[in-house]
């Protein structure tokens, strides 16, 4: 509940004006939570109008997406482009194709993008796309013609210097890879207009593993830092199965973690002497199958239908990574009783406001998604730097620069929480330290 009458005045606001957007009135509803110390400290920004200005995207296309499918039936989807804040740099925020996308969501994604990027220290301003296309099932040609069709209209309104997208849940380099060829192929341009690229035409290496090995960064600073202690000899459960979480559970193992569980929208298996990891990429990357195939294939192994019973297994980690709200109260309650010390999240607002609020009361360790999954943009943000420059970085050098900004967005957070007389509250000081920035450029750039 929200105690400054500013910070409510907006939010009842923007809740009258976005009377069926849930998600997104939950992402502003806890960002705003977070900044009532730092607002009370700050008269400036009501009398610059900063808070109204911060929750009202800059632009919101929506389009028609027709195209042919196999069989030579026309499909029509929606699509969805979030311009949300450029204050501090271009618009930068991934595509997201499922069929759970709408605007709420993509709102919901563009505005926590907006203080993500901040976090990192480089010049991105926050966006979001994406369509209500479901690319499973769908051949390559499917796919193929999807894209290009998706493409035929985002082409208008995206760039190198104005708006740069990557990929998301069902946006693989795969897809970016169409979507790409379709820019070059409008604009008679090959510019770093997407990331996540493949390496053959202006990638860069360690993008796909960023933001699961940054999640894993984010996490050892913060047990070493908060607690004197480390990844190294914990149980730990990792939802979903893939990149993120493939990625984070490949990390967790190289520092000496033990992952005993990962899930897809179905269900989940739970390998008691460590998952491994060979075999998961081979049924997500290789053949695009289901994780139940993986207790078929690993004997101890067993599969579990339905997803959100993963986290009743005990653990000392819990890294929710697979999509919005897939941890509530009742799940923090059961990681809670089971022990755990430890959440960080890698998917977006994957943690209920609830689940948060029971996580903090307990003392367990949370680390937000805005600062904990960050190194996905973060590479993408070093791939747009190597296409300007025209240069291209080894694994190590990326995965160094991706390391040391992780590392700085704990510390950001931590000193951030600590201003704002919230010490340990790490979701506090994410809000508060990616807000200060945007805040401060949108203050000097004047009224716009």
């Amino acid at each position: 509940m929200l105690r400054n009458a500013y910070l409510k005045r907006v939010y009842d606001d923007t809740v009258r004006n976005n009377p069926s957007q849930p998600e997104f009135l939950q992402a502003v509803g806890e960002v705003f939570e977070s900044l009532e110390t730092y607002v009370e400290m700050h008269p400036e920004l009501e009398k610059a109008g900063i808070m109204e200005r911060l929750v009202e995207p800059d632009r919101m296309v929506t389009f028609r997406v027709t195209w042919e499918d196999d069989q030579g039936r026309v499909q029509v989807n929606r699509g969805f482009r979030c311009q949300f804040n450029a204050a501090i740099g271009p618009y930068k925020g991934g595509l997201r194709f499922h069929p759970s996308v709408n605007a709420s969501i993509i709102k919901f994604l563009g505005f926590e993008q907006v203080f993500k990027n901040s976090l990192t220290s480089l010049p991105l301003g926050g966006a979001k796309g994406g369509s209500n296309f479901d690319p499973k099932g769908k051949s390559d040609n499917e796919i193929m013609r999807f894209c290009q069709a998706f493409m035929s209209e985002l082409y208008r309104h995206i760039g190198a210097q104005c708006d740069v997208p990557a990929g998301d849940i069902g946006v693989g380099g795969r897809e970016i890879g169409f979507l790409f060829g379709q820019y070059k192929r409008l604009r008679n341009q090959f510019t770093g207009v997407l990331t996540g690229k493949s390496l053959r035409f202006g990638g860069s290496l360690a993008r796909t593993e960023a933001t699961g090995y940054g999640l894993l960064y984010f996490t050892e600073e913060m047990l070493h830092c908060m607690k004197n202690d480390s990844v190294a000899g914990k149980t730990i459960v990792v939802s979903g199965s893939g990149n993120v979480a493939i990625y984070a559970v490949e990390k967790a193992q190289s520092l000496g973690g033990k992952v005993i569980a990962m899930s897809d929208s179905a269900g989940y298996v739970v390998d008691e002497n460590g998952i491994q990891l060979d075999v998961v990429k081979q049924i997500k990357e290789v053949e695009r199958g289901r994780i139940r195939e993986y207790a078929e294939r690993v004997p101890g192994a067993k599969y579990v239908e339905g997803c959100r019973g993963i986290w009743t297994i005990p653990c000392d980690i819990a890294l929710p990574c697979a999509t919005q709200n897939e941890l509530d109260l009742d799940s923090a309650k059961a990681l809670v009783r089971n022990g755990v010390m430890a959440v960080a999240e890698g998917a977006n607002m994957p943690s209920t406001t609830e689940a948060i609020n029971y996580f903090l009361e307990h003392k367990i360790l949370f680390g937000p998604a805005k600062a904990a999954n960050a190194g996905g943009v973060a590479t993408s943000g070093l791939e747009m730097t190597q296409n300007s420059m025209r240069i291209h970085w080894t694994f190590e050098e990326v995965d160094k620069k991706l390391k040391d900004i992780m590392v700085n967005i704990f510390h950001q957070s931590e000193e951030a929480a600590a201003e704002c007389n919230a010490p340990g509250n790490l979701v506090v000081g994410a809000n508060v330290a990616g807000f200060k920035k945007v805040a401060t450029a949108m203050l000097a750039e004047g009224i716009y």
